[in-house]
């Protein structure tokens, strides 16, 4: 009997990297990454640890910066979409760093040589990650309720839409610069280069408002700014506070006095999230 009739027979199919495989193979490398998150319940903890000490330690010594009609408002308020994004920026990233020990360890290697292509495995890895990095997100919206964010449907179902596009985009950045590490240790020291400044210029922590001009410039060209303004404009839609009040802690991004639409800031994020991922593919498929 021909090989070809055996194969009919017991229903072997060779792998030939078609987009079936190609689809098996992204869903297989995402549900890695959650059933690593899921099992690792320590990381869970410690990566909601400084998130939280940013909301109720920093946000509660800085309430005094408030101006005089801030009575209405508490600080931490302010401050909450900003430390949903240092949540998502710290998951994103460590999840990317996944790529970095499983190419020290030799398990990238392995999952190269499936007939698939790269592009997939990298898809995989940044879809996990991305969902990782939601979840986190999602374990902080528990606490709106203490930092007066309503528990509203609406407003919660637009801050995981958010959360699940900046987390991506995120995630890309991760894996864009993992792509060519070789050692954990050096892209570590890589993304702290960038964790901090982004985290800090993005508004997280001050409002986008009356800056000097070279910090304002700094602000327009951090990708993360892009991804805190349209949650913070979303939370203070639902908040009962004075135009005054509301112009001065949520101003918005702007471009030569125009201020960018929710919509167009979230397109803005997400070019620059599949951009970064098709840099991290065509990286990737260089020979190392």
């Amino acid at each position: 009997m021909a090989a070809t009739d055996v194969a009919a027979v017991i229903g072997v199919r060779e792998a030939g990297g078609g987009f079936v495989d190609d689809l098996r193979a992204v869903r297989v490398v995402w549900k890695r990454e959650l059933i690593r998150f899921f099992r690792n319940r320590m990381r869970i903890l410690t990566s909601l640890a400084q998130p939280v000490l940013f909301l109720f330690v920093l946000g509660t010594g800085l309430a005094r910066m408030l101006p005089s009609g801030g009575r209405h408002v508490d600080f931490r308020t302010f401050m909450f979409p900003g430390v949903i994004a240092m949540t998502i920026l710290f998951s994103s990233i460590f999840s990317a760093v996944s790529i970095v020990w499983d190419r020290e360890f030799g398990f990238l290697r392995e999952m190269m040589v499936a007939p698939v292509r790269r592009g997939a495995v990298l898809l995989g890895k940044c879809l996990g990650g991305a969902s990782v990095a939601t979840l986190q997100g999602i374990v902080m919206l528990v606490l709106a309720g203490l930092v007066h964010v309503p528990y509203k449907p609406t407003l919660l179902l637009t801050l995981v839409v958010e959360m699940a596009l900046i987390a991506f985009a995120l995630t890309a950045f991760g894996t864009l610069i993992a792509s060519r590490m070789a050692q954990v240790e050096s892209f570590q020291v890589v993304m702290q280069f960038f964790v901090l400044p982004m985290f800090f210029l993005s508004g997280a922590v001050f409002p986008l408002r009356g800056l000097p001009h070279w910090l304002s410039a700094l602000t327009k060209v951090d990708p993360l700014s892009y991804a805190v303004d349209p949650m913070r404009r979303a939370i203070f839609g639902h908040l009962k506070v004075s135009a005054s009040l509301a112009h001065t802690l949520n101003p918005g991004m702007t471009w030569n006095g125009w201020r960018l639409p929710t919509l167009f800031e979230l397109a803005i994020v997400i070019v620059l999230g599949s951009g970064m991922l098709a840099l991290a593919v065509v990286r990737f498929s260089k020979p190392d």
